[in-house]
């Protein structure tokens, strides 16, 4: 199984990137060999087409984390299942879970704590979008 601790630091930095919006790092992910990245990115920022790419092309456990972010209690129970401990933990931290957040600031992964930040940020604007009723729905 893939996780997010298998790429090295500018990737993830890159990952963040396109967490923000960033059309060309993520054109550049999707170039250079790395668009599951991207589409996780994408999947997160609530695009169904990237959460399909991924459960079709060998990246289900990213898809899985999307909803995990989600509090999707389907996905939190898959990635226990499977035992994909790193990323159920960034999941609960996404969710502002303080022990996965103590646990990742005890490890020093400060990089993974930056993302975590601003995967909260996502959650809390797409948390404001689906509540205003002057809104138009994309789904």
């Amino acid at each position: 199984m893939h996780c997010l601790t298998d790429y090295e630091p500018k990737l993830l930095m890159a990952f963040n990137e396109c967490l923000k919006g960033n059309l060309k790092i993520s054109r550049f992910l999707l170039a250079h060999g790395f668009p599951e990245l991207s589409a996780l990115a994408a999947a997160i920022l609530s695009d169904t087409e990237a959460l399909h790419w991924l459960l079709n092309n060998g990246y289900p456990e990213f898809a899985v984390l999307s909803n995990a972010i989600d509090n999707e209690q389907h996905a939190i129970a898959w990635l226990e299942k499977y035992q994909c401990t790193f990323l159920s933990m960034f999941a609960a931290a996404c969710r502002k879970d303080d022990q996965a957040i103590r646990w990742f600031a005890e490890q020093k992964l400060d990089l993974f704590l930056f993302i975590i930040r601003n995967i909260h940020q996502i959650l809390l604007y797409q948390s404001w979008d689906s509540s205003d009723v002057h809104r138009i729905r994309r789904s």
